[in-house]
């Protein structure tokens, strides 16, 4: 399941176990928050889940175009074999028990009418949500909190993976302040790239090689002068030179935790 937080050798899923994991080491979001905000954190992340959430599982693995030509071989190239040729199935599967399970009541019985609804909601949620974010950076004034973690796990990959049928996807581009929200959050929070650098920090990466390769390169060619010279020079004999240990700047810093799509 993701996402998944990986902190030294301890593994923990669902998104809200690892807050409750990060609240115990000390890291909170909500520590400003009030405590309306803080109930319309979780208000708006209960909408999330029973409004949007329906909508984008049909979009990733039950729309068969969308999941014959993206899901499927987006998590199959990441699960090993054999596994990779059952579990994006059961998946498929699952995502649509649960939304029959959840969704599928009385008046609606076909899937038709299933899917009709489900995306009439999501993009109900959507307008509220733009409605809600307004001209602000985030939900709750200039730096992101819980609630702004959450919208944004639901938001990006609907914004930005390239989907054959767009229905819900064309509707999040005419909100232009919730995509303005998401690229804002991928420039300032993941600005790696597949490689682990940024081309800007590429680019910094190589040219501090090459200094240091000269550097050493400089110091070679002086240490090779200066044998030269001492071979040259048998009326002075060589002397011992003393070793010089180098000290610890310190004791190390823990490890930082890491998180994993």
């Amino acid at each position: 399941e993701v996402p998944i937080l990986i902190s030294e050798d301890t593994v923990i899923s669902q998104p809200a176990k690892i807050l409750n994991f990060l609240r115990k080491q000390k890291y909170n979001a909500d520590y400003e928050l009030s405590a309306k905000q803080g109930a319309d954190t979780l208000a708006y992340i209960a909408l999330l889940e029973e409004k949007l959430l329906p909508a984008l599982l049909h979009t990733f693995w039950v729309e068969a175009e969308n999941y014959c030509s993206v899901t499927k071989p987006w998590f199959a190239s990441r699960i090993p074999f054999p596994l990779s040729l059952y579990l994006p199935g059961k998946m498929s599967r699952e995502a649509l028990n649960r939304i029959l399970l959840t969704r599928g009541v009385p008046p609606l019985y076909s899937l038709t009418e299933v899917e009709a609804q489900i995306y009439r909601d999501a993009k109900e949620c959507l307008n509220l949500l733009s409605k809600r974010l307004g001209t602000s950076q985030f939900f709750f004034g200039n730096t992101p909190s819980t609630l702004d973690a959450f919208v944004f796990g639901f938001l990006a990959p609907l914004y930005k993976v390239c989907f054959p049928r767009i229905q819900l996807q064309e509707h999040l581009k005419q909100l232009p302040n919730l995509c303005r929200f998401c690229d804002d959050i991928l420039s300032c929070y993941f600005r790696l790239a597949v490689s682990g650098h940024s081309p800007a920090g590429q680019d910094t990466v190589d040219a501090n090689l090459q200094k240091l390769t000269q550097l050493v390169n400089k110091e070679s060619n002086l240490i090779e002068k200066m044998d030269d010279n001492l071979r040259k020079s048998p009326q002075h004999p060589p002397r011992k030179l003393t070793t010089l240990k180098l000290a610890t700047g310190g004791e190390e810093s823990s490890p930082l935790n890491r998180l994993s799509p």
